[in-house]
């Protein structure tokens, strides 16, 4: 494969380091360049567009998290690895920090770094930056929605769902899917979600779209094999938590869908649950008591976890994606996931961990005795008739499995 020559841009004060680094990308045949100042790095960046950077957190005057603040506020695309000799706690921090401003954050390499572990950065990273720097164009592009846009979606059903299968974290069965609001714009392509939902929350279309949400998600559900062992899951606005009708309404729709409340779960954002406390708790109540289960998602990331928990009847919490995508380089995600689990497993709460994307997280979530997994390792959302292909591919994998 003919890929276009990377360019790899080292900021570290240490001037015989930067060199080192150089002479090693140089020798894989990628261009290089190293500075030792912040303003001669930023620079460089600006200038010679790097593909991929390696960037030492400590350093005198501008130091590293203001360089990636910078970095992020240049739109900066290239992929880059934090290096430092500062503790893991910290390293990590820093990571998740420009990850969440919208960096490229591949890797951090903890002084003294290997040669390979250098080399593997090196090795890959300018192909992936390319790539990522399209996806933020394009990204960019998508977001211009209006509301007559979102009318039109609406009005001529161009919403679709997508589905996410969750794992048994043991026995590794199939044991439910989440469904995923997707909208095909007939000239900007695929809008995601958060490009949409907010605009429907505010002009009062969210229950138009949660409505038609449900109906597809029960009319696809209801055509599976064996779908009275498996589960639903679907995620509501806080805004239904208004809506005095909702309960009736979702009733009426599994009866004409013949699906089960016991096999439908509602999700809902621990932010969204703390908005209001008494409707949450008098909507949640009812749909527990009619037989529908309710998760609390993104958990661990709210600000009153424990006391939603102890004052909202949950049956089930859905651990943020960020500690389980960040749980084999994080003693502190691992923890927070184990005591997660603990503690939900002392409330009778099923545990769904999000964002597994490796073996090793799947099997961490398993000696720990996390009930359910969900992340691209398992299967990336996909539409509906697609469903049966994975189901039998994975069948045939488990049966030609040596182990």
């Amino acid at each position: 494969m003919n890929l276009e020559r990377g360019r790899v841009l080292i900021l570290d004060d240490e001037e015989a380091v930067g060199k080192s680094i150089a002479r090693l990308a140089e020798h894989l045949l990628l261009e290089s360049r190293s500075e030792t100042n912040a303003e001669a790095f930023l620079k460089a960046v600006d200038q010679w567009k790097p593909t991929h950077i390696i960037l030492d957190l400590v350093m005198p005057g501008m130091d590293g998290v203001q360089v990636l603040q910078r970095l992020a506020d240049m739109n900066c695309t290239a992929r880059i690895a934090i290096s430092s000799g500062i503790g893991g706690r910290v390293l990590n921090a820093a990571y998740r920090s420009a990850a969440e401003h919208g960096l490229d954050i591949a890797c951090v390499l903890p002084k003294p770094f290997t040669a390979s572990e250098l080399k593997e950065f090196l090795h890959n990273s300018h192909v992936v930056a390319s790539g990522r720097a399209d996806r933020r164009r394009m990204d960019s592009k998508a977001q211009v929605t209006t509301l007559e846009d979102l009318l039109s979606a609406i009005r001529e059903q161009q919403l679709s769902l997508v589905y996410q299968p969750k794992i048994d974290c043991r026995t590794k069965d199939l044991m439910g899917f989440e469904a995923l609001v997707r909208w095909q714009h007939p000239t900007r392509g695929n809008v995601m979600p958060d490009q949409f939902i907010p605009l429907a929350e505010r002009h009062g279309l969210i229950g138009a779209i949660t409505d038609q949400v449900v109906e597809m998600g029960l009319r696809w559900f209801s055509g599976l094999p064996n779908s009275t062992d498996l589960s639903l899951s679907v995620n509501i606005s806080a805004k239904t938590m208004g809506d005095m009708g909702f309960v009736d309404k979702l009733l009426s729709s599994c009866h004409e869908a013949r699906v089960s409340a016991n096999n439908l779960i509602l999700e809902i954002t621990e932010t969204a649950a703390m908005d209001d406390q008494l409707l949450a708790l008098d909507l949640f109540t009812r749909l527990r008591m009619k037989g529908f289960h309710v998760s609390i998602d993104d958990f661990g990331i709210g600000n009153s976890s424990l006391a939603l928990l102890a004052r909202l009847p949950f049956s089930e919490i859905k651990v943020d994606k960020s500690f389980a995508m960040s749980a084999t380089r994080s003693e502190e995600s691992r923890a927070i996931i184990k005591s997660t689990v603990d503690l939900s497993h002392s409330l009778d709460l099923t545990v769904v961990t999000e964002g597994v994307e490796d073996s090793a997280t799947l099997e961490f979530l398993n000696d720990i005795g996390c009930d359910l997994a969900q992340g691209y390792f398992i299967a990336r959302p996909m539409p509906g008739d697609a469903v049966e292909g994975w189901v039998l591919q994975r069948q045939d994998s488990a049966r030609w499995d040596p182990s």
